[in-house]
C-alpha cells in the first residue's frame, strides 16, 4: 500500500512516468524507499533546495510515526 502511494505521488511530479520503479524494505522501526527514476527527471524530484523531496518525507513520517525513512534516488540511464 505504502509502495502504491509513494509510486503515484512521484509519477505526478515527473515527465517519463512510465521509468517509475518504487521499492520499499522495512526493518523495525527504519523504513527504506529506493525510487528509480528517469535521469532528466532527477530534478522535479529533489526539488529547489530539497524542498519536494523534504515534503515527501515529512509526509510519509506523518503516516508512520516512530519510523526512521530514508528515501533514495536511483537514475536509470537514459
Amino acid at each position: 500500500m505504502l509502495t502504491g502511494l509513494v509510486e503515484y505521488i512521484i509519477k505526478q511530479l515527473v515527465e517519463s512516468q512510465e521509468s517509475v520503479k518504487v521499492e520499499t524494505k522495512q526493518d523495525g522501526s527504519q523504513l527504506c524507499i529506493q525510487i528509480l527514476i528517469d535521469s532528466k527527471d532527477r530534478g522535479r524530484i529533489i526539488g529547489r533546495d530539497g524542498q519536494t523531496i523534504k515534503a515527501l518525507k515529512a509526509f510519509l513520517g506523518c503516516i508512520m510515526p516512530g519510523t526512521h525513512i530514508t528515501i533514495d534516488l536511483i537514475q536509470n540511464p537514459s
